[in-house]
Formats: structure tokens, C-alpha cells, sequence
């Protein structure tokens, strides 16, 4: 009987020796080794000796040579090995050794001491703490419904749920068809995300924005051009003889060949033959010209003639384009308009007939942010393409497409205007017609050319107004 309770006093003690160990895990490492270096075993001491052993069959021999209940939880490994070899020690501190190195712990249940991995306990006590915590709130959670005006219920849930304003325990849920959350929460938290719901579930106010495009065009052109000719005739008619038998007579003419024939201008003497009528030495006139001046000068004999003519012209054009495209949008909303046209284009392939179309119109694409300071953030886009038939190919119908576009991003006061892009081309272009050497002949080398002055300018201007409205 007395060997009996000496049995028990020393199981008791082995536990207790082992719960020690276990606390003393959570303190710093120098504590640790102070506290294993005064803790006693008042367990048998016995001889070991383990040579890749395993693990759970070691543990059981010594939960038999020990006398005490143990349970072995799954999560320790069942191909973990023990290398070991002891002389007379307790075998309650053989058990320690054991888990220590192969990194387990215990707990007590009772009579029972169930043996499992560190972390193995340390899950099974934070799934505790939450069952105990989601039991304790569970029957504390309370449910609102709350119609929205002007947001939209599952963006505003998506926020709610993305910012963690609802805790872990409550839930959000959305009718569509009347735009209602419904909210399930502590009531701790429910004040807080209606108070948040009310910021978000405001009128925003609108932004109407105003673009307008100026394309002006100016071409100008001056030419001025000469055509003059000569005749000089020596014949017996005209009683001016050369006094030699041979030549006798003669002609002495300018002509040119033109495209419908001779150009019959010169003196007018009937006694002359055609060729001799024929008398421009130089022919350079104004294609279209709408003012001309000529002067004819003769012999009275009609031995001699000249005649000039000027020709000029000058042109002067101005073109004058303005569009004003305009919408309105909410804050952060996008919007676009567009006004024109699409021009069908047909691709062939392999026998198949595919027509697309091709947008040749004005179109202004805008996304407005209002900022507190009551200025306007604008993403802008604006293209302003139009169809151009005079560069038509007769073999494919399809005009080119001239086009104007920007692209930026401005920050603007409540009704200014600003101008956010533009774009400025000259053209300026000279040409000569001119006799070769004559024209270089001082004061009277005007004669022998003619000059044509032509200048395009072309300026585009894109204006932006946004206006706020509350």
C-alpha cells in the first residue's frame, strides 16, 4: 500500500515537473535555463537508449513506465525518429528531453496528458477565442436597411466592405431593384456606418462644358504676266526693199505655237499672210486673269509693229469655321457627343464583301472632377475630323479625312475659358515663268517673265469652358 501512494506522489510530481516546462517556454531564454537548472524530477530513474526510433512508440513506452494516461494528437509526425541514450534519469525528465527536441508540447486534461505540436495547440486555442468571441456576438448583432437617393447600393457596399467599416462579424446586402442595403452589425458600429453612408449618399453636382473650335483660313495671291510681239516686214509692196536681188524681201516675227493653234496677234495689215500676222515673241500670261492692258504700236506702212499686253490678277480669300460642342455630366462621370458622319468603306476578302464604317465627326469626351477649392479637373479629348472629297481617287471612292485632335488634362477655375490647343501653318510659294538669259537684262527683264505670289494661312483654335452647377 505504501508503495502504491509512493507510485502516485512521484506520477503527480512528473506532471506537475512538466507543466512547469510548458510555462516556462513563454519566458526569455536566460530565465529558461535558470529555471531548468533548479527544476527536480522525482521520477525512476532509468536507462535508455534510442537509436532512430520512433517517435510515438517512444512515447508510449514511457507513458507505460510512468503510469500515466497519454494521448498522442494526429499532428504529431508519425515518421519522427529519437536518437537518445541516458543513464539513470528520472524518466519524467526523459519525457521532457523528448518534447523539447522534437519541438511539442502537452496539456492536461484531468488524469489524461495529451501530447501535440506547438502550433497544433496554438490554432486550437485562437479557434477557441473566436468561437467564444462569435458566440458572445452573435446574438448581439442588429440589422438596419438603408435606401439610397443617389449612389448607387453596390458600389456603396463594395466600399463598406473594402474600408473594413463593417466588422468581421456583420454583413451588407443589396436589393437592387429599390437600391437598399441591408446592414447586419454590432449596434456599436451601426451609428458609425450610417454616419459614413450619409457622406457618401450625396447629390453631386454637374458640370456642363462648353468647347469651342475656330479654324480660320486666309489665301492670298498676286501674278502678273506679259505677252508681247514683234513683226517687221522688208517687200516691194510695202516700198522698202532690201535693194539686193536676193533677199529681196523678208519677215522678222515673235510667234509661239499655243495649244488651239498660231496666236494670231500683231499688226493687222491685210497685204500680210498669216504667218506674218502671226507675231508673239513672248507669251506668258495669267491662267483666269480678270484684268488685262494692252498698247499696239505700227508703222503707217505696216512695216514694223509691236504689240503688249498685261495681264494680273489678284486674289484674296478668308474663311471662317466655328464649332461649339457642349455637354453636362455629374462629377467623375464621363461624358461624349458627337455630331457627323460615317463613311463606309469596303474591304474584299476572298470573294467576301465587308463593309466598315469610318467616323468623320467632331467629338468632345470629357471626365470633370470638382475640387474643393471649386476648380474643375478635366481628361479631355476632342477630335474634329471632317471628310476631304478633293483628294478623292476616281478608282476608290473613299475621301481622305482631315483631322484635328487633343488630348490633355487641365485644371480650370468655375467659368474660365482657356485655350488648350492650337495650331498655325503659312504657306508661301513663288513661281517664275521667264524667257532664258532675256530676263536678266536690266530694267527691261520684266518683259521677258512673269511672277505668281500665292500665300495659305490656316490657324485652328480650341477654346474649353466648364461651368459648375449646383
Amino acid at each position: 500500500m505504501k508503495s502504491m501512494r509512493k507510485w502516485m506522489i512521484s506520477v503527480t510530481l512528473a506532471v506537475a515537473a512538466m507543466l512547469a516546462t510548458a510555462g516556462a517556454q513563454s519566458q526569455t531564454r536566460p530565465a529558461a535555463d535558470n529555471a531548468q537548472a533548479l527544476r527536480r524530477f522525482s521520477g525512476t530513474p532509468i536507462d535508455v537508449d534510442y537509436q532512430a526510433a520512433n517517435l510515438r512508440t517512444v512515447l508510449r513506452n514511457l507513458a507505460e513506465i510512468g503510469g500515466i494516461n497519454l494521448v498522442i494528437d494526429p499532428s504529431v509526425p508519425t515518421v519522427a525518429t529519437v536518437d537518445l541514450r541516458l543513464t539513470q534519469v528520472p524518466w519524467d525528465q526523459v519525457m521532457d528531453v523528448i518534447l523539447r527536441s522534437s519541438q511539442l508540447t502537452y496539456e492536461t486534461e484531468g488524469p489524461v496528458i495529451r501530447v501535440l505540436t506547438r502550433d497544433a495547440l496554438t490554432r486550437e486555442k485562437q479557434a477557441e477565442a473566436d468561437q467564444n468571441r462569435a458566440t458572445r456576438q452573435a446574438g448581439n448583432l442588429e440589422t438596419v436597411r438603408i435606401r439610397l437617393n443617389y449612389s448607387s447600393a453596390s458600389e456603396v457596399k463594395k466600399l463598406l466592405e473594402t474600408a473594413r467599416i463593417i466588422t468581421e462579424q456583420g454583413t451588407v446586402d443589396v436589393d437592387e431593384r429599390t437600391n437598399i442595403l441591408i446592414i447586419k452589425d454590432d449596434p456599436k458600429n451601426i451609428a458609425e456606418v450610417q454616419l459614413v453612408i450619409a457622406d457618401l449618399d450625396k447629390p453631386e453636382p454637374q458640370v456642363e462644358i462648353e468647347a469651342k473650335i475656330m479654324q480660320t483660313n486666309r489665301d492670298t495671291a498676286r501674278a502678273l504676266g506679259v505677252q508681247w510681239g514683234l513683226n517687221g516686214r522688208v517687200s516691194p509692196d510695202l516700198g522698202n526693199t532690201t535693194g539686193l536681188g536676193f533677199p529681196n524681201s523678208g519677215t522678222a516675227s515673235g510667234r509661239v505655237q499655243g495649244a488651239n493653234g498660231p496666236v494670231t496677234q500683231g499688226p493687222t495689215d491685210p497685204r500680210a499672210t498669216p504667218i506674218e500676222r502671226t507675231a508673239t515673241a513672248v507669251n506668258m500670261p495669267i491662267p483666269g486673269a480678270n484684268s488685262a492692258l494692252g498698247v499696239s504700236l505700227g508703222a503707217i506702212n505696216g512695216a514694223f509693229g509691236i504689240d503688249i499686253a498685261l495681264s494680273a490678277l489678284e486674289r484674296e480669300g478668308k474663311v471662317k469655321i466655328l464649332s461649339t460642342p457642349r455637354v453636362t455630366t455629374q462629377n467623375n462621370i464621363p461624358a461624349e457627343i458627337t455630331q457627323g458622319a460615317q463613311i463606309p468603306i469596303q474591304v474584299v476578302s476572298n470573294n467576301t464583301v465587308t463593309v466598315t464604317f469610318k467616323d468623320a465627326a467632331l467629338t468632345l469626351r470629357v471626365t470633370p472632377q470638382i475640387t474643393a477649392a471649386n476648380t474643375v479637373i478635366m481628361n479631355i479629348f476632342l477630335e474634329n475630323a471632317t471628310p476631304d472629297y478633293s483628294e478623292t481617287n476616281p478608282a476608290q471612292p473613299i475621301p481622305a479625312i482631315n483631322t484635328q485632335r487633343a488630348v490633355t488634362s487641365v485644371l480650370m477655375a468655375d467659368g474660365d475659358t482657356t485655350v488648350i490647343g492650337g495650331i498655325f501653318t503659312k504657306l508661301e510659294s513663288l513661281s517664275e515663268t521667264r524667257t532664258p538669259f532675256l530676263h536678266r537684262v536690266p530694267l527691261l527683264g520684266w518683259l521677258f517673265k512673269t511672277e505668281a505670289r500665292n500665300e495659305d494661312n490656316s490657324e485652328l483654335l480650341i477654346f474649353i469652358t466648364p461651368k459648375i452647377s449646383k
